[in-house]
C-alpha cells in the first residue's frame, strides 16, 4: 500500500511546466487499475463505444471543478479545444445527448465502488495528515460519526424524490471516519426517510465508537450495539423518561464546563419493551458556550471522564462541517439529470473530487490552506499546463511585478518579458 502511495505522489512533478493541464493531473491521481476494477464489478462499459465511464468520470469531475450548472456548460468547457480534448485523455468532447443518456443508464454504483477503491488506496496518507488533535483516552478507538444532510429538489423534475405535498428532496445519510476525515458509507435516499431508518447496518466490531445526534435514537439499535460492545455517545431526546442511580462528583478546578455527571436507567414503556431497564447508562450535561446552551449526552461508558464524552461528542461537528463544504464548494444542489440514477451519480463523482482535493490539500499543502481556499486556487488554473506543485506551493495571493531587461535601441525602451 505504502509503494502504491508513494507511485501516485509521483505525479507531483516539481517543475513549473507540464505538458498536461491541472485538472488532468487531478484526473491522473485515481490509478487506473482502480477505474478498471470499478467498471469490470458493474460492466460500465459493456456496449458503449465511444462515452465510457472514464469519458463520463472526466465530464463530471470537470463539472464539479467547474461548478458547472448545466450538460451544455460542460460539453462547452471540454470541447474548448482539440487539444484540450486530448489532453483530457479523451477521443472526443461529450455532447449533451451522449452525457444525458450516460447519466442515465450507466449504473452510479460504479462511482460509489470507485470512491471507496480510492479511500482504501490512499488511507494511509489521508490518515496520517489530518492534523486533527488526540483525545487521549480514545486514542486507539475506532470512531464513526453518522448524521444526514438534506438537499431540496424541484418536485415537478424529481417527481421520484418526494418529501412534502410540493416539495422534493434527498437525503444524503453519512457515516463519517473520524481516523480519515472522511465519508466511508454514504447511503442516498428520500428527504421523507427519517434518520435512524437511514443505514442498514447500526452495530459494529467491539470497541467501536459511533457518535450521533438525537434523530438516530432508537431503543432496540441501543441495545443491540450494547450487545455487541459498541460504545455510543449520543443526545438524549427530551420526552426520554429516565431514573438517576447515582450522581458523580465533578472536579473542583478544572472542566468547569460540565455541568453534570450521572448515572441513570431508562425507565420508560420503550424501553422496557426491548429489555433496556436493566442496563446502567451515563448522562453528562455540558455547557456550550459558542451557542450558550447546554448539551444532555448519553453513552453506555461509564469508566471515561466526563470532558472525553463532551470531547467526543463536540466531533460531531466535524461531520456537519464536511456537508458546508461539500454544498458551498461543489456541485450538489444543482443537478445535470434529473433520474436518481443520474443524481446519485453525481452526488458520488462529487464525493471522488472532495477526496482527490482534499489529498492534494492535506498531502502537498500539509493542511495549511483552508479547503475553500485551496479549492477555488485550484479552480482558478484548471486549464492551465502548470505543475501541481506550482499551484499549489508556488501561487499565492501576493501582488507579484514583472521581471524586464531594458534594450536601448536608439528609440524607446522596449520591455523584454523573462
Amino acid at each position: 500500500m505504502r509503494c502504491q502511495n508513494l507511485k501516485s505522489m509521483s505525479l507531483f512533478r516539481r517543475n513549473k511546466n507540464n505538458n498536461k493541464p491541472v485538472i488532468r493531473q487531478v484526473i491522473d491521481l485515481v490509478p487506473p487499475h482502480l477505474l478498471r476494477s470499478s467498471v469490470k464489478k458493474y460492466q460500465s462499459d459493456k456496449y458503449c463505444h465511444k462515452y465510457k465511464t472514464y469519458d463520463q468520470l472526466v465530464a463530471l469531475l470537470f463539472g464539479q471543478l467547474c461548478k458547472c450548472s448545466t450538460l451544455e456548460d460542460i460539453s462547452v468547457g471540454i470541447g474548448v479545444s482539440e487539444t484540450f480534448i486530448k489532453d483530457l485523455g479523451l477521443q472526443q468532447s461529450p455532447a449533451k445527448s451522449t452525457m444525458s443518456d450516460g447519466n442515465k443508464n450507466r449504473d452510479w454504483q460504479v462511482f460509489e465502488h470507485l470512491y471507496n477503491a480510492l479511500l482504501a488506496y490512499y488511507g494511509n496518507s489521508l490518515s496520517k495528515y489530518t492534523n486533527q488533535r488526540v483525545i487521549e483516552e480514545v486514542k486507539e478507538k475506532t470512531i464513526l460519526i453518522r448524521d444526514s444532510s438534506t438537499i431540496s429538489l424541484c418536485l415537478s423534475l424529481f417527481d421520484w424524490a418526494k418529501f412534502r405535498t410540493a416539495k422534493g428532496g434527498i437525503k444524503i445519510h453519512t457515516q463519517w471516519d473520524e481516523a480519515l476525515m472522511l465519508p466511508n458509507l454514504v447511503c442516498i435516499g428520500e428527504a421523507s426517510v427519517h434518520d435512524s431508518k437511514g443505514f442498514e447496518e447500526v452495530v459494529f466490531p467491539k470497541g467501536t465508537i459511533i457518535l450521533e445526534d438525537k434523530g438516530y435514537w432508537d431503543f432496540s439499535v441501543i441495545k443491540a450495539r450494547i450487545k455487541a460492545e459498541n460504545i455510543f455517545v449520543t443526545r438524549i431526546k427530551d420526552n426520554t423518561v429516565y431514573e438517576v442511580v447515582e450522581e458523580l462528583e465533578l472536579p473542583d478546578k478544572e472542566d468547569q464546563h460540565i455541568l453534570k455527571d450521572e448515572l441513570i436507567r431508562l425507565t420508560g414503556t420503550k424501553a422496557k419493551e426491548v429489555n433496556l431497564e436493566v442496563q446502567v447508562l451515563r448522562r453528562v450535561v455540558v455547557y456550550n458556550e459558542d451557542r450558550n446552551t447546554t448539551l444532555e449526552i448519553i453513552t453506555n461508558n461509564l469508566d471515561w471522564k466526563a470532558s472525553t464524552i463532551a470531547a467526543l461528542y463536540k466531533r460531531r461537528w466535524d461531520i456537519e462541517t464536511f456537508f458546508k463544504l461539500l454544498k458551498q464548494n461543489l456541485n450538489v444542489k444543482t443537478f445535470v439529470g434529473t433520474s436518481p440514477n443520474a443524481v446519485k451519480s453525481q452526488i458520488f463523482v462529487a464525493l471522488i473530487t472532495y477526496l482527490l482535493l482534499e489529498l492534494l490539500r492535506r498531502v502537498k499543502a500539509k493542511g495549511k490552506t483552508a479547503f475553500s481556499n485551496f479549492v477555488e486556487k485550484i479552480r482558478i488554473c484548471l486549464c492551465y499546463y502548470l505543475t501541481l506543485d506550482y499551484v499549489i506551493q508556488r501561487i499565492q495571493p501576493n501582488a507579484r511585478s514583472i521581471r524586464v531587461r531594458q534594450c536601448n535601441l536608439g528609440f524607446e525602451k522596449i520591455p523584454v518579458l523573462f
